[in-house]
């Protein structure tokens, strides 16, 4: 049973529709990416799951209930736009949040000193969050969000501010969330982070699905038949007449075919004329590509891997 599932969910403010029969699902144990360009719906659907807003037609489910005012409990939501009070103390700050979750004082504070000793950031209880760098402020919103234990992550650009040791370190955290069973949404821009993070996505533009599925059967779906070929000494002369150079380099060409039919039968004509292949690999698009060229189609249409 999917720990997240929306069905054709409609939501709009006056005249505009910000989100246009929207579907998908989000499984326990999955890390699943929700992308789009800035003004797609995204932020739109968040306030939905959360119950900040409710949809005007369609349905959300948690854990095959609709979704009801009970439900943000079992949620962690990290916005883009950190929500933390400057003034506070960060003990108290996480106490007051970890409270409003639903944990008892008690619980609150194990669960709290826990997560400082992993990040190795006890002594911040009596620093007050104007105190901290914006990366540490991250950390902090971290533990904020994950503190309550919640079945649903919701982490809208989780790794901004961060440098590298520390990006690395919360996604670490994320990844160990996930293979406790937490159902994970990862909403970026970075699309080289959503490759390597998330096993399936569902890209949003104008309010609409305009692509879901697994990150493995998208970049398979959009493939050109391009494959990069290395190699040892020449190329017979008539090789170009059996496919188009994409790009070539001492030792290496990548070629783009028709289909997969005709790179076995290049690869036997390579061999038949003793050329030594050192390696043979197909290219697939990267996301970033993929998402590039799906945004700027005027009409897209709802495409299921």
């Amino acid at each position: 049973m999917s720990i997240l599932k929306l069905e054709n969910v409609v939501k709009t403010y006056g005249d505009f529709t910000a989100v246009n029969d929207v579907s998908f699902e989000v499984s326990p144990g999955k890390i699943f990416g929700l992308l789009g360009p800035n003004g797609a719906g995204k932020t739109s659907l968040i306030r939905v799951i959360t119950t900040i807003t409710r949809a005007d037609s369609g349905q959300v489910y948690f854990e095959g209930q609709p979704l009801n005012e009970s439900h943000p409990e079992m949620i962690g939501y990290m916005p883009e736009e950190r929500g933390l009070y400057k003034k506070m103390k960060v003990g108290e700050h996480l106490l007051y949040l970890a409270q409003l979750k639903g944990l008892s004082g008690s619980m609150a504070r194990k669960e709290i000193d826990y997560w400082l000793e992993k990040f190795g950031i006890e002594d911040w209880w009596n620093k007050k969050v104007e105190e901290l760098s914006k990366g540490m402020q991250q950390k902090i919103q971290f533990i904020a969000t994950v503190v309550h234990k919640p079945k649903l992550l919701i982490l809208d650009e989780p790794f901004s501010g961060l440098d590298p040791v520390n990006t690395n370190l919360i996604k670490d955290e994320i990844r160990e969330l996930n293979k406790q069973g937490i159902g994970v949404i990862f909403s970026t821009h970075r699309m080289e982070q959503v490759e390597e993070i998330c096993e399936e996505i569902v890209l949003i533009n104008k309010g609409r699905n305009v692509l879901n599925g697994k990150v493995s059967d998208v970049k398979e779906r959009f493939k050109e038949h391009v494959f990069e070929i290395g190699y040892e000494g020449l190329l017979p002369g008539g090789f170009v007449e059996h496919a188009d150079i994409v790009s070539e380099k001492a030792n290496q060409v990548a070629i783009k075919f028709k289909d997969d039919k005709e790179s076995n039968s290049v690869l036997k004509y390579l061999i038949d004329n003793e050329v030594q292949i050192r390696s043979f690999r197909e290219i697939l698009p990267t996301l970033n590509e993929i998402f590039i060229k799906q945004v700027e189609e005027k009409m897209p249409e709802v495409v299921n891997s």
